[in-house]
């Protein structure tokens, strides 16, 4: 059996959508691959797009903001992951890629969270979705929600998908890409099993399987693994295999490599006890693709973990300290940058200590700005991982933290007139109202407080193009990748919506860079 495209793209996420999309609006017949029913991570994320510079919906949220306050926030964050030039292509592009999400059907709207979260309500679609207000001189909210109950990834998937559909792209699901072919240099295609030709009960069952996988698999890892290996007897018993020739080129979109135990032992063995965000289909299997035909990797021990502490926004007002009693970070900060000091510096352990002014205050504000799952959070802080005492130095006793340190470090933050680690002022609060409280925010297996996390790391690319690059900094013909399959812009530091708007300019990229003439693309590479 075989097939051919002008361009293959395998994983149908949001960076394969986007990179389907262009390549069929210019003129390209394009042929989309997924393991499942497409959707993988982005699907179940939430649906935030970082953005900024002035968007449409900043405008109608009466936000503020310049490409220069976005550029000199971001480079803070970016570091060296992608070059100057890129980051500067990004931001410049921003509002445009807002517009252009919208064009292809996904809702947006400028309705402004009050408060520092984690991620807003169904009240809110756009939030300060990093560390803006403490490492930026001009911050502003660039968190970009798409538009819909709960978690709205979901959302935003199913219209990126059904644009690629009406640009014309053709979609073959339960199709499982095992190698790429290559002649004289350059990739021509894929072989692949799938499921196409199976009998309607074998493709239904593994639909379910896939389902499930996804959610709750996402949350019991366990359920994940089983489901999968369930899935993968269904592949081999009834799949078929394909040669697909790719006229044009390949993008590899298959997401990350979170639900590989193997890589992540490899590439990023502190980061155990946290919860893989991902489906079956970030199991690196792109990345070693591009690997098989000499592709370089980068970023690959970068991993993104999330210890939030918001909501409520009260306990922005505790401060975050080790067992040592000795102050971590900046309690405002991104829920990534809070994960990256527990793990990388203090052993993944660290209490939030609040007094009973910051307790109350967190119950009153527990309902209204939480979301169910994050109310679940919630209730499990302030009810199991709490412990208190009239004095600070019975708190710090049950706690295990140690009790002259902790006192040191309580005087300084209360004598304080401004706060030594960068806390907005309007977050700073001098603690006194006992009896205190110190919440346990440590990193590690738990089913009421989960860390999530991601892979950042990927195949290093050409970041005019996207193709991907060897080890000698060629490029590889006919290769292309984008997404959490290459190394991007989150690939240093993530905050919230920066994958997502990654995947979208990374796919782009691809997409434009495979739909232009076939003469001109052959001379370029």
């Amino acid at each position: 059996m075989q097939e051919s495209a002008d361009v293959v793209v395998i994983g149908f996420g949001a960076a394969g959508a986007c990179a389907a999309i262009e390549a069929a609006s210019g003129g390209a017949d394009v042929l989309v691959l997924d393991r499942f029913a497409g959707g993988g991570a982005t699907a179940a994320s939430g649906g935030v797009v970082y953005a900024g510079g002035g968007t449409s919906v900043q405008r109608e949220a009466g936000v503020t903001d310049t490409r220069a306050a976005m550029a000199a926030y971001l480079r803070l964050e970016v570091g060296d992951a992608v070059t100057p030039a890129t980051l500067r292509a990004f931001v410049d592009g921003s509002a445009e890629s807002v517009e252009w999400l919208k064009e292809q059907g996904v809702p947006f709207e400028g309705s402004l969270c009050p408060t520092k979260t984690s991620y807003p309500t169904n009240d809110h679609y756009l939030y300060y979705s990093g560390s803006e207000r403490s490492r930026s001189a001009d911050p502003a909210p660039r968190g970009h929600r798409a538009k819909g109950s709960g978690t709205s990834g979901k959302i935003l998937y199913a219209r990126l998908a059904e644009s690629a559909v009406r640009a014309g792209a053709r979609v073959l699901p339960q199709t499982r890409v095992t190698a790429l072919t290559s002649a004289d240099g350059r990739v021509t295609g894929v072989e692949c099993r799938t499921l196409a030709e199976a009998s309607p009960w074998a493709r239904l069952k593994y639909r379910l399987l896939g389902k499930y996988a996804a959610k709750p698999g996402l949350y019991l890892p366990a359920l994940r693994r089983a489901l999968t290996k369930r899935a993968e007897r269904i592949e081999r018993r009834h799949g078929k295999t394909v040669t697909i020739t790719a006229r044009r080129g390949v993008v590899i979109a298959a997401g990350g490599f979170v639900a590989n135990r193997e890589m992540l032992r490899e590439h990023a063995p502190a980061y155990r006890g946290c919860l893989p965000l991902g489906t079956s289909g970030d199991d690196g299997s792109g990345i070693r693709l591009g690997q098989s035909v000499g592709g370089a990797v980068g970023a690959m021990d970068r991993v993104s973990a999330w210890r939030f502490i918001t909501p409520p926004s009260a306990l922005l007002e505790g401060i975050l300290v080790n067992e040592r009693g000795e102050r971590i970070c900046d309690e405002s900060r991104y829920g990534a940058a809070i994960g990256h000091e527990l793990i990388t510096r203090h052993g993944g352990k660290g209490w939030l200590l609040i007094d009973e002014q910051g307790v109350r205050a967190a119950r009153a504000q527990a309902r209204s700005q939480s979301l169910w799952f994050q109310y679940l959070q919630v209730r499990y802080l302030l009810k199991v991982s709490r412990v208190s005492g009239k004095s600070l130095a019975e708190a710090a006793r049950k706690a295990g933290v140690d009790a002259q340190g902790l006192a040191r470090t309580l005087a300084a933050y209360n004598a304080a007139e401004t706060d030594a680690l960068g806390k907005p002022a309007d977050l700073v609060r001098p603690l006194t109202t006992g009896p205190f409280s110190l919440i346990d925010v440590s990193i590690r297996p738990s089913t009421g407080y989960p860390c999530p996390m991601l892979t950042l790391g990927g195949l290093r690319v050409d970041e005019i193009t996207g193709e991907v690059l060897r080890e000698d900094g060629g490029v590889i013909a006919g290769l292309y990748a984008a997404g959490r399959s290459a190394v991007g812009l989150c690939s240093e530091s993530y905050v919230s919506g920066l994958s997502l708007a990654d995947c979208v300019f990374s796919g782009r990229r691809a997409g434009q860079s495979l739909a232009v003439p076939m003469g001109d693309s052959l001379a370029h590479g």
